[in-house]
């Protein structure tokens, strides 16, 4: 049976709900689902609403409302939260581009796993991801969990630039970099896909909720796809 959320102050600008404390894919559901709800509800005064693993951040401008207030607010909205996320889940293929400079970090990440290159994609790609939050930069996503004969821990030194798109894995989560920026994931392969564009009604392609599939394409196709995408 659920718990009931704690809703604590971070500073004088918002309220952090937390829903558990295990990274679990129910918890994450009422994340979700509250954050959905209070996005819904257009409180007064609320500016930025960010779910996470197992809590939401709500964050206010000060001039508009008070912390009592929102608090009375959120633990209305705490009181009944459906099961699934509101506006069911979304599934989302994402087409990768697998090793070679793509995934410079792919045949170091088999070699530790005892696996050949090729069973290494197969199971990356063999499940379906759930995206737990953002975060890190502009449309981050941390999908999980990958399978754990492919867990590996981050590299000892990050990189100074990972190219936007890449596809890592960082212990139990796989994630897409958005932007060219530093980055200490393994990474393995690419998208030719754009995580954050602020110039779409979306910027984000992905959201908390959502579903990914990863789908192995060759770099004949990933070529295709960027330059269609690009245009």
């Amino acid at each position: 049976m659920p718990h009931d959320p704690r809703i604590l102050p971070l500073g004088d600008v918002g309220l952090l709900v937390e829903f558990g404390d295990s990274i679990d894919p129910t918890v994450n559901d009422r994340v979700v689902s509250f954050a959905r709800a209070v996005e819904r509800a257009r409180l007064p005064g609320v500016v930025e609403v960010v779910p996470t693993y197992r809590s939401t951040a709500v964050y206010i401008d000060p001039v508009e409302t008070d912390l009592a207030s929102l608090r009375k607010a959120l633990r209305v909205l705490t009181s009944d939260l459906p099961t699934e996320p509101a506006g069911g889940r979304r599934t989302v293929t994402i087409p990768v581009f697998y090793g070679g400079e793509a995934g410079p970090d792919l045949p170091a990440l088999a070699e530790r796993a005892g696996l050949s290159v090729e069973q290494v994609i197969a199971l990356h790609a063999s499940i379906e991801y759930r995206v737990y939050m953002l975060g890190f930069s502009p449309g981050f996503p941390y999908l999980g969990p990958v399978p754990e004969a492919i867990a590996a821990p981050r590299l000892p030194e990050p990189r100074i630039r990972v190219p936007a798109g890449s596809v890592g894995i960082a212990g139990r989560q796989t994630g897409i970099y958005p932007q060219d920026s530093p980055g200490g994931w393994r990474v393995i392969g690419r998208t030719p896909l754009t995580l954050y564009n602020p110039a779409r009604t979306n910027p984000f392609l992905l959201e908390p909720g959502d579903r990914v599939r990863f789908v192995p394409i060759d770099q004949r196709e990933f070529e295709r796809l960027k330059e269609e995408l690009n245009r």
